[in-house]
């Protein structure tokens, strides 16, 4: 059975974080404008489409929920090479010389005339394995998305920083530092102003995760590569969006529900401390006299005043402070001819789902929830995603929103 959409793996040998074939004057190919981008290469020989040669291809990206933050995304491509190569020692090999670890990785999936980005990141690992008989050769490329790059790049002095920056252009102001392009951007004017950064040693990651927290936003990457900060607003007013119904009947088919209640993501006291400040707690006691104290302690933050930090524990505790049945994951069959390709391939985080279940009891459970992580197992024969899905990650009023707009019930943000 063929898959639902047309897969594509390509690997850039270029070097530099920019995806995307080099525009080139007057190719009809690749020399659109509007279209086609300015790569960190004018031979586009260096790029190499692996999707005939591709076997498996598994993708994991999202929010790691125990945590409360992004996580680096990866992907793993198994390829059949059985000339090898993409053995680095083999001279005759059409890439000697140019298999050498963070070469871009992108899968791509087209459906209807549309193409949609499944992963974007950075080569890690070439890793060789053999069938049974040691006839066949395959490779597993994996890579990270550029998480990774963030998380290698140690910053001391941000370029452009002042105190009374807001967040997303702070965040700008890191990325500059560490030369990440300007086109793989899509930042958001902070809510949150900022104090001079304090110039320690510390990786460009943990400085932005600094700005996200101070924000309560998010700082994540998308499946085209681009780094994408989200202000808090924007963030709250996400979960007023119409979410895409999933249910047993008439909405999208889904299967292996993974149904979830406990006490693990708490949070009822919250102690946070702005870098010089001092530290402001706020703690929910009915939730604690119910759960018992889960706690949790951030410090050196870059807001520009207690008051600020004092606004993020209340907010952080209000959203937290309750628990209810959740559901944490589902799985999508694309290859079920009922879902629709298109609309599971545009998922990414913060779209909203209506999850409707019927339980064997014949009571029901009716979830809106966000998407909050996004996996991809596909072989040329099967093609299963799975959703992370959360409650929001932060609380707010939505006027004349009958989930999110119930007066003395929903919060109001700062």
């Amino acid at each position: 059975m063929a898959l639902p959409a047309t897969v594509d793996v390509s690997l850039n040998f270029s070097s530099g974080a920019t995806f995307g074939i080099a525009f080139t004057l007057d190719d009809p190919a690749n020399g659109i404008l509007d279209t086609n981008i300015l790569s960190d290469s004018s031979s586009s020989d260096l790029v190499v489409d692996l999707t005939s040669s591709t076997r498996r291809i598994s993708i994991r990206r999202g929010r790691n929920v125990a945590r409360d933050i992004y996580e680096a995304g990866s992907c793993t491509v198994s390829i059949l090479d059985p000339l090898g190569n993409f053995n680095p020692q083999n001279t005759s090999s059409p890439y000697y010389g140019q298999l050498q670890p963070l070469r871009k990785l992108r899968i791509s999936a087209t459906v209807g005339g549309t193409s949609y980005y499944l992963f974007s990141g950075y080569t890690t690992t070439y890793t060789y394995r053999y069938d049974q008989a040691e006839n066949v050769s395959y490779v597993d490329i994996t890579a990270n998305d550029a998480f990774r790059l963030f998380n290698l790049a140690n910053v001391i002095t941000i370029t452009g920083q002042a105190a009374g920056q807001d967040t997303g252009t702070r965040v700008d102001k890191i990325l500059d530092t560490v030369n990440f392009p300007a086109s793989m951007r899509q930042i958001d004017t902070g809510n949150t102003l900022t104090i001079a950064d304090p110039a320690t040693l510390r990786t460009s990651l943990s400085a932005i995760q600094n700005c996200e927290f101070s924000e309560q936003g998010a700082f994540y990457v998308s499946p085209a590569g681009d780094v994408v900060f989200k202000n808090r607003s924007n963030v709250i007013a996400s979960a007023g969006l119409t979410p895409v119904a999933f249910n047993q009947t008439t909405g999208i088919p889904y299967s292996n529900l993974k149904f979830a209640f406990d006490d693990k993501l708490i949070i009822n006291s919250a102690s946070i401390t702005k870098s010089g400040g001092a530290t402001q707690t706020v703690q929910d006691a009915t939730s604690i006299a119910t759960y018992f104290p889960h706690s949790i302690s951030v410090s050196d933050l870059v807001v520009a005043t207690d008051a600020e930090a004092l606004n993020i524990a209340s907010i952080y505790v209000a959203t937290r402070s309750t628990t209810t049945i959740r559901i944490d994951e589902m799985t999508i069959d694309l290859m079920n001819t009922s879902v629709p390709t298109a609309t599971i391939l545009d998922f990414d985080y913060f779209d909203n789902v209506l999850i409707t279940n019927v339980q064997p009891d014949g009571s029901t459970i009716v979830k809106n929830l966000q998407v909050q992580g996004i996996a991809h197992d596909i072989t040329p024969n099967n093609w299963l995603t799975s959703f992370t899905t959360l409650e929001p990650i932060v609380d707010g009023f939505l006027l004349d929103n009958t989930t999110y707009g119930v007066l003395d019930d929903d919060i109001l943000s700062y």
